[in-house]
């Protein structure tokens, strides 16, 4: 995201590098007429981290918080910082670098990123919940299971999801540093009713989180507000730091019909392109194609059959019966 204003020679650019976090103000002063710009950074490796520039630049200083040594710094429009070790994989960091052009312009750029994850675990989504309850003796949200194939480090994975009021790719979630086992759960509640006892679960405490629906033996996550985000026609999928797809699913409340808006359509075509799902015909992604979604409620979640092998299609999915809900646990296999 990048927003520019112009004042007086001054070029004061927002900027960031992660999603959960507002941007950070970029400064560039200097006699040029054309402006010196900042244009990304991104951790390229454990102990590597790039800073692109519209032109050459050398480093007059830079620093990192939390704090940590640089070993070597290599100059030019694309700069390049050595860490003498490295972060905790996929921790969310601020740098502030100052640079400077061969024409005595400077900028000062303070951004965030995230640091790079090469131990991403394999997961699958395991359980869907569309629908919430409103009731006042226990109000349950929405909510998304992922169950680990592989053990690993979760920081810096996101979850996407697009719907009804959702054209854009947008993050809904982006995972802090935590590591998990082959096998377990975590569960990513949609809204939080309770903020006081609904607590993100990164420590060693899996019964730390209170809120309705949270489990004693996974791990709870969950979204602030109480905006719906998820609705019975939905992409969901998992990336990694790269944007590649690590998981995915397609829901949709009326199969027969064609897809209600044009970026569902694309959003189809875009999953099928990265084998993230596989329709009947081997061509394209339908709504007949989609994992159909008419019957669910509060208490009758899409659950995915952990007995069989994984295809990527909705041959894996069925909705479970009444009161069947398993959120953080092993899925009932119990049928609506």
């Amino acid at each position: 995201m990048k927003n520019y204003f112009l004042l007086l020679g001054v070029c004061i650019i927002i900027s960031s590098c992660s999603t959960p976090e507002a941007g950070l103000p970029v400064r560039m002063m200097g006699s040029s007429s054309q402006a010196l710009l900042y244009l990304n950074c991104k951790a390229v490796s454990e102990e590597k981290i790039e800073f692109s520039f519209s032109r050459p630049v050398t480093v007059k200083s830079i620093d990192f918080y939390p704090n940590i040594t640089v070993e070597s710094i290599e100059n030019g429009s694309t700069v390049k910082i050595n860490l003498k070790e490295s972060f905790e994989p996929g921790k969310l960091i601020t740098a502030d670098i100052l640079a400077e052009d061969e024409k005595s312009n400077t900028i000062n750029v303070l951004v965030t990123l995230r640091t790079r994850n090469n131990r991403m675990p394999k997961l699958e989504i395991n359980e869907v919940c569309t629908e919430y309850s409103n009731a006042a003796a226990g109000r349950k949200a929405e909510f998304i299971e992922l169950k680990m194939k592989s053990s690993g480090n979760l920081g810096g994975m996101r979850l996407v999801i697009i719907g009804n009021s959702n054209a854009a790719k947008k993050t809904i979630f982006e995972f802090s540093p935590v590591e998990v086992k082959n096998g377990e759960y975590a569960v990513l509640h949609l809204r939080t009713y309770d903020s006081y006892a609904s607590k993100d679960e990164y420590g060693s405490n899996l019964a730390e989180s209170g809120g309705i629906n949270s489990s004693l033996t996974a791990r709870d996550f969950w979204m602030p507000g109480t905006t719906k985000l998820l609705h019975k026609t939905a992409f969901i999928y998992i990336l990694d730091q790269d944007d590649n797809v690590l998981n995915a699913i397609m829901l949709c409340e009326k199969p027969g019909d064609p897809w209600p808006k044009d970026y569902f359509e694309e959003e189809a075509k875009f999953l099928f392109s990265k084998k993230a799902w596989i329709s009947k015909d081997g061509l394209t992604c339908r709504p007949s194609d989609a994992i159909p979604s008419t019957g669910t409620t509060n208490t009758r979640t899409i659950n995915r059959d952990e007995t069989v092998l994984n295809t990527n299609s909705p041959a894996n999915w069925y909705i479970t019966a009444t009161s069947c809900a398993t959120p953080g646990v092993e899925n009932n296999t119990k049928r609506y």
